[in-house]
């Protein structure tokens, strides 16, 4: 199984890469301070959207850990999680305006920012991917014989 669309490196697609992952992580630690913080205009949209003021906490962290983790070098299983957990967060944010039976607008931002998360993601270089097998032939050879 593929870790994604691999596609020749050109600087259209290295640019691209950057500048989506600029605006993810600055979402990441920019909007995870916020809800940390407790601070305006997220943390009252989430109350007012029926979440617990404890679930700032969590979302916040995991936020912060997330942009951290993409934008470190390396660490491609971590990415793959990290990646994971922006999308299920903007989703989320989607689907509780949508439960709550808000305004159109309101699903622009969290759906753009998924979107921008997916892209950074299917454009992220080689070393930033996880191996196409991640088990040893070594192992695969022996895992046939049983």
């Amino acid at each position: 199984m593929s870790a994604g669309p691999v596609l020749a490196p050109t600087r259209y697609r290295r640019v691209l890469y950057w500048v989506t992952t600029a605006v993810v992580v600055a979402e990441c630690l920019v909007g995870g301070a916020y809800d940390l913080l407790r601070l305006e205009p997220f943390f009252p949209l989430l109350t007012q959207l029926g979440h617990p003021a404890y679930l700032a906490t969590i979302l916040g962290t995991a936020k912060v850990m997330a942009g951290l983790v993409v934008a470190a070098p390396r660490l491609p299983r971590l990415k793959e999680w990290a990646y994971a957990g922006i999308l299920i967060n903007m989703l989320g944010a989607a689907a509780s305006y949508l439960a709550t039976g808000s305004s159109v607008g309101n699903y622009i931002p969290p759906l753009s920012f998924a979107a921008l998360a997916l892209i950074s993601w299917a454009l992220r270089p080689p070393t930033r991917r996880l191996p196409d097998n991640p088990i040893g032939a070594d192992q695969q050879a022996s895992s046939h014989r049983s």
